[in-house]
């Protein structure tokens, strides 16, 4: 299926909803799930999501939601996650990427490093403007959602129990203060192809956009399937 033609099928708007649900979760989501969450029948969500996966916009899969194993746990059930692959359209037809990716190979084989984080940094201050850097966690987790980051928040470390955006209490890698993770990094494509490079111009970025010396602060903490930045906040700077 070609991509807009994925693409088209999100302007069904229980499609939209319901796909929108299940990438938020950032984890397995089932049809009963998926159907509560979007406010709809079961058989229309198993509909829709059977449709989302045949266009590619979402992976299946089967597991017992029990948790529990052998006789007497029941059948498995049908579970979606979204799909690890990439949808674009572009009119007329462009190629960024490649540009990316020619641009990025060869700032790395120059070791133009050093240029490109001190021009990221300068960008992000350049999105922030003349406003003081962003001290509260709404405020900041609006500014990454607009930015295509997928920011959800995950508790301090000991916080016990503060919650991310899927509902889960969550609490592994924070340092100080709450936490500010995302499931999407904008740069993805080339980032996997030249991490250090992205990765380091990334984090500048958000150095940039957040400051420096500020109640939040940008700082490595790479987990798989996540943006390698997270944005850290000082414990007195948590709400």
């Amino acid at each position: 299926m070609k991509d807009i033609d994925a693409i088209a099928m999100l302007q069904d708007p229980v499609r939209r909803r319901l796909y929108e649900y299940v990438v938020a979760q950032g984890r397995e989501v089932g049809r009963n799930e998926a159907a509560e969450g979007a406010g709809v029948a079961r058989t229309l969500a198993a509909h829709h999501l059977d449709k989302l996966t045949e266009a590619g916009l979402l992976e299946s899969g089967s597991r017992r939601l029990t948790g529990r194993s052998g006789p007497g746990a029941g059948r498995p059930a049908k579970v979606y996650t979204r799909a690890a692959g990439e949808r674009a359209v572009s009119l007329p037809g462009r190629d960024y990427r490649t540009a990316a990716e020619l641009l990025a190979e060869a700032a790395e084989e120059a070791g133009l490093d050093a240029g490109l984080t001190a021009a990221a940094r300068r960008r992000g201050e350049a999105l922030r403007g003349s406003a003081e850097p962003c001290g509260g966690l709404d405020e900041a987790m609006a500014i990454l959602a607009a930015r295509g980051y997928e920011p959800r928040l995950e508790a301090a470390e000991g916080g016990g129990g503060a919650e991310g955006e899927d509902g889960g209490a969550e609490g592994e890698g924070a340092v100080s203060g709450a936490v500010i993770r995302m499931r999407n990094c904008p740069f993805h494509a080339v980032a996997e192809a030249f991490p250090p490079l992205v990765c380091g111009m990334n984090l500048a970025l958000l150095e940039g956009l957040f400051g420096v010396d500020g109640p939040l602060r940008a700082r490595m903490d790479a987990r798989p399937g996540e943006c390698c930045v997270v944005i850290q906040a000082s414990k007195n700077n948590e709400h």
